[in-house]
Order: C-alpha cells, then sequence, then structure tokens
C-alpha cells in the first residue's frame, strides 16, 4: 500500500549552511488495511512525515511509493486525484466550512471529481457514514453548532466520503475532552476495520497509540518499531 524508501526532509536555513534535518532515512512499510501509529517528542517531524506520506510534502531525498507508484513521478493534477480519492486527511483542528451544514461538509470533496457516482448516491453515502458516527439528528446543523468530538466525527466522515485506501490522522483527538478522545478512538478503529481502510495516525495520546496495530516512535529523525522488544 504505502512504502518509504530512505526518506529524508531538509530545511533550507540562511544561518546555517547545512540546515535542519526533520527526517533522515526513513524507511517503511504499511500493508493494506492494517493501522499504524507514530509517537515522538513534539517537533520530532511526525506531522512533516505524515504530510510527505499524503503526497502534501515532498522529500528532499529518497522516494514514496503509493501503491506500487512513485509519488515524485505524478504531475501536480494527478497527484491532485491521488490527494482526493486515494488518500482521507483528518487533522487535529477540523477544517470544516463554518458556512455549509454537516451534510455539505461531507459531501464537499466529491465536487472535484468529475467522474464522481450521481448526487443521490453521494448522499446516501454521507448520510449512512453520518448516522454510523451518530451524528444522524445533526445531518443540517452547521459546525459552530456542534460539540468539538462531533465536529472531529464529521471530519472523520469527510476524509472517507470518497471511499479512500489510505487514511491519515495527525493528532485526531489532540484538542478534544476525554470522552470526545475516546469515541474518536474507537471510531478510528471501527472504520479501520469495517471500511478495510489502511491507517496512519499521529498521536502524544499513548491510549490512542496502544489501540493501534504497530507503533514506531520518530525520535531525531530516525523511526524505529516499539512494537518490538
Amino acid at each position: 500500500m504505502l512504502e518509504l524508501i530512505h526518506v529524508a526532509k531538509k530545511y533550507e536555513s540562511p544561518e546555517d549552511k547545512q540546515g535542519l534535518s526533520v527526517l533522515k532515512d526513513i524507511t517503511l512499510k504499511v500493508e493494506s488495511g492494517r493501522s499504524l501509529v507514530i509517537v515522538g517528542p513534539s517537533g520530532s517531524g511526525k506531522s512533516t512525515l505524515l504530510n510527505i506520506m499524503g503526497a502534501l510534502d515532498y522529500p528532499t531525498g529518497g522516494q514514496v511509493l503509493f501503491n506500487g507508484q512513485d509519488l515524485a513521478a505524478l504531475g501536480e493534477m494527478e497527484l491532485a486525484g491521488v490527494r482526493n480519492k486515494q488518500i482521507g486527511f483528518v487533522f487535529q483542528l477540523h477544517h470544516l466550512l463554518p458556512q455549509c451544514t454537516v451534510l455539505e461538509n461531507v459531501m464537499v470533496p466529491t465536487l472535484a471529481d468529475k467522474k464522481r457516482p450521481s448526487m443521490k448516491e453521494i448522499r446516501d453515502r454521507a448520510i449512512h457514514l453520518l448516522q454510523r458516527v451518530g451524528l444522524k439528528e445533526f445531518l443540517l446543523y452547521r459546525p459552530g453548532e456542534l460539540s468539538g468530538g462531533q465536529r472531529q466525527r464529521v471530519a472523520v466522515v469527510r476524509a472517507l466520503i470518497n471511499r479512500p485506501k489510505l487514511l491519515l490522522a495527525d493528532e485526531p483527538t489532540g484538542s478534544l475532552d476525554r470522552d470526545s478522545s475516546e469515541n474518536i478512538a474507537d471510531l478510528l478503529v471501527e472504520l479501520n476495520r469495517s471500511e478495510k481502510v489502511t491507517l496512519v495516525v499521529v498521536t502524544h495520546s499513548l491510549s490512542l497509540a496502544e489501540r493501534m496495530g504497530q507503533i514506531m516512535e520518530l525520535s531525531d529523525g530516525l523511526l524505529k518499531d516499539r512494537s518490538r522488544p
């Protein structure tokens, strides 16, 4: 599904000719349908690594293969199609459109796809997913009328509307209270199983990390498998 081969990321600095190396020689394979969590201290590059996985950022060295295809070989339009159709993103801040209803927010990612199913099929899937996450009664609400946990559930559903093969979640419980965090953790685990979507999560939450199939730690630019002794 996803393979990183000797991936590195360096930021140039006018004050330091050597620059800042955030990621160093990251090699990783994520199999289809699996769940993986990346933990590590703040500033260690976890979000940078996740953005590179999702083609939102580019490595300065190495390769990122998605279903065997080198993302660096794709043009911007092709990359946009991969990001829209095959990869779902969930961020710490939900980034919902305040002027749109819950249902409209979930359907927004489908608008960029000229080959999308009928609007009835899209609407039916959106409603079905919202029902599954306990938001059946909130379809016509706007984000400002929801709790933080409810807004994050909408964001998760929005990420799934195009049936992505890979779901990337960056601190999905970071701004939530304990009960809401547990609900989101339960939701991600359940969707990983029922939707067969490959899940990669970046988090500081140990309780969420322990729910994932594999735990990796990013420190000093290097990735270590914590699932093994």
